[in-house]
């Protein structure tokens, strides 16, 4: 056990954090998000946190993970489809609250893409977390900073 590591953090999880370099990605993916095959798209890796939410994920995250400070929007969330548009994602607003106590931006750090240009984006981050969070269009990326 060590102090201060939130409980949904596995050790698998904090050896990726430590490993990811400024300007790397991971991603946060719910439970209808193709984890595996995006992390396996450019062989990365792919963490599955069964039992969790996204948002307690994103928050055990950002207590570890500085987010990029060279770009404007280091959080980007998966975007509705047209076809959703009148869809209510309360989750944002959780993941918004949950950035604003890590990041002095607050929600002006977080920025959308639409779900094909998120799953482009996806292939490209050094791991893939799983989660079983059943809120639509919970799916996150964090672009690391510096300490």
């Amino acid at each position: 056990m060590l102090k201060g590591i939130p409980a949904c953090v596995s050790p698998e999880l904090l050896k990726v954090l430590h490993e990811m370099g400024h300007g790397d990605t991971i991603v946060i993916g719910d439970a209808n998000f193709p984890a595996a095959a995006m992390a396996e798209a450019k062989n990365h890796v792919n963490i599955r946190c069964d039992g969790h939410r996204a948002t307690e994920m994103l928050e055990g995250i950002l207590q570890l993970l500085p987010l990029d400070e060279f770009v404007p929007r280091p959080v980007t969330i998966m975007d509705k489809m047209e076809m959703h548009r009148d869809l209510d994602c309360p989750v944002w607003d959780e993941f918004k609250d949950i950035v604003a106590k890590y990041d002095t931006r607050g929600a002006d750090a977080v920025g959308f893409l639409d779900r094909f240009a998120f799953y482009e984006a996806a292939k490209d981050a050094y791991a893939v977390v799983s989660t079983t969070e059943t809120a639509f269009y919970a799916c996150i990326i964090l672009r690391k900073g510096c300490l």
